[in-house]
């Protein structure tokens, strides 16, 4: 097979905020070992918050200007269609933690209209726009739980049929995905209105970048912090560091349909951070 398995070897920290500061350390690691613009894929939710709050905060100060300058951003996912300006929305939870500062010092910052008349052309689009930038270098990713201890990356849930080859993807919605994205919301401190619930929880589809994007990136960066509260995620960790990935391509790809977690497993330079909680 082209990728081959990898296991993953987690860290553990004692808090979010220490896991936020190894995420900086990564992008100002990756900085440092290269020249001219940097890409990448943050996560949303809670398993980046303190990254989010940590990099707000310095951009206050000229700490980070040189790095932001040079800084591209990309968000991996997203609920549609949806107003850009939802509470629910990932956009807006970025915006929240990041601050004014930070989005007048970064270089771009990009994200899935999720208003767009023509969702289809929308992904072409914001595909073409990851391209130009010369690819990614580091792809933050967390991992969601789902029924019989499977998870979800990005978006791309169990069944979604989402291949090697497959960049980015528009997927029918599922209860289960709306739930959790509402629920993540709530407990990482959105302040939601009746009429942004509402909306959210009527969106059709996901917009999510591909698994072809999780085998290319230059690294991933994994983050699980959350596990007190979404305590599916317990289980859904166990398979995931523990399953075997089959070598034959058939089996393979049914495995990596059934559970979409693995696929962090064929890229060859992950780093997992958790915390103690996603372990017992």
């Amino acid at each position: 097979m082209a990728h081959r398995p990898r296991s993953i070897e987690y860290e553990v920290f004692d808090t979010k905020a220490e896991v936020g500061a190894a995420m900086l350390a990564e992008i100002e690691a990756a900085a440092r070992n290269q020249s001219g613009e940097l890409t990448i894929v943050i996560l949303g939710g809670r398993g980046a918050q303190a990254l989010h709050r940590l990099i707000g905060e310095k951009a206050k100060t000229n700490e980070l200007d040189e790095l932001l300058g040079r800084l591209n951003v990309f968000t991996q996912d997203a609920l549609a269609p949806m107003r850009m300006n939802n509470a629910f929305s990932f956009v807006r939870d970025f915006e929240r933690l990041l601050g004014d500062a930070f989005f007048q010092k970064v270089k771009s910052f990009n994200s899935m209209k999720t208003d767009a008349a023509d969702l289809e052309a929308e992904m072409v689009r914001y595909v073409e726009a990851l391209t130009a930038a010369g690819g990614i270098d580091i792809y933050f990713l967390g991992l969601g739980p789902e029924a019989e201890a499977a998870s979800h990356i990005c978006y791309i849930k169990p069944g979604s049929g989402a291949g090697a080859n497959d960049v980015a993807g528009i997927i029918p919605i599922s209860q289960t995905i709306v739930e959790h994205h509402v629920a993540k919301f709530k407990a990482g401190g959105t302040s939601p209105n009746e009429a942004d619930e509402l909306e959210c929880r009527n969106a059709s589809h996901i917009l999510t970048l591909g698994p072809a994007t999780i085998l290319a990136a230059k690294r991933i960066v994994q983050s699980i912090v959350d596990a007190d509260t979404a305590r599916g995620k317990v289980a859904s960790f166990a398979r995931f560091i523990k399953e075997g990935i089959a070598d034959d391509a058939e089996t393979r790809a049914r495995q990596l349909d059934e559970n979409p977690g693995l696929w962090i497993r064929l890229n060859p330079n992950v780093r997992t951070l958790v915390l103690p909680s996603v372990l017992n």
